[in-house]
């Protein structure tokens, strides 16, 4: 069986980080299947969907290492092209990537104790976001 929703989400852009743990689990509930694979994906190329503890001290330091990694302000070849300055938010995701599967086992995400499905939006503006969430299993 094959179940599919989605998660509306509106952003803040530059780094945003949303927790949709409980919105996932709500669609989990929702489907009845209790044994297979929930894939959750962002469409879009200046997002990612990835797991974190949901805590300042960690978003703090997630974002502060992707900073080092693809910084905000340095010259980028699609910026030149378009004109539209995200060129930083494309990298970002292309490294972090737009979705994940996660086992579920008797109804339940197998999720660490401490761990949390996150979206991120890098985009240089405000977004709203339709994040997939499919549901494979019986």
């Amino acid at each position: 069986m094959t179940f599919t929703s989605r998660i509306a989400v509106t952003t803040r852009g530059f780094s945003d980080v949303i927790d949709i743990t409980e919105s996932v689990e709500a669609i989990i509930a929702e489907c009845g299947i209790m044994d297979g694979l929930v894939c959750v994906f962002v469409p879009g190329s200046t997002a990612s969907i990835t797991t974190i503890e949901y805590e300042d001290g960690a978003i703090h330091d997630l974002k502060e290492a992707i900073e080092e990694i693809a910084p905000y302000d340095k010259p980028y070849r699609h910026d030149k092209r378009w004109g539209d300055g995200n060129g930083f938010s494309h990298v970002r995701a292309a490294l972090l990537k737009p979705g994940i599967t996660v086992p579920l086992l008797k109804g339940k995400m197998t999720l660490g104790a401490w761990q949390q499905i996150i979206l991120i939006d890098f985009d240089n503006n405000k977004r709203k976001r339709s994040i997939v969430v499919q549901i494979l299993g019986e």
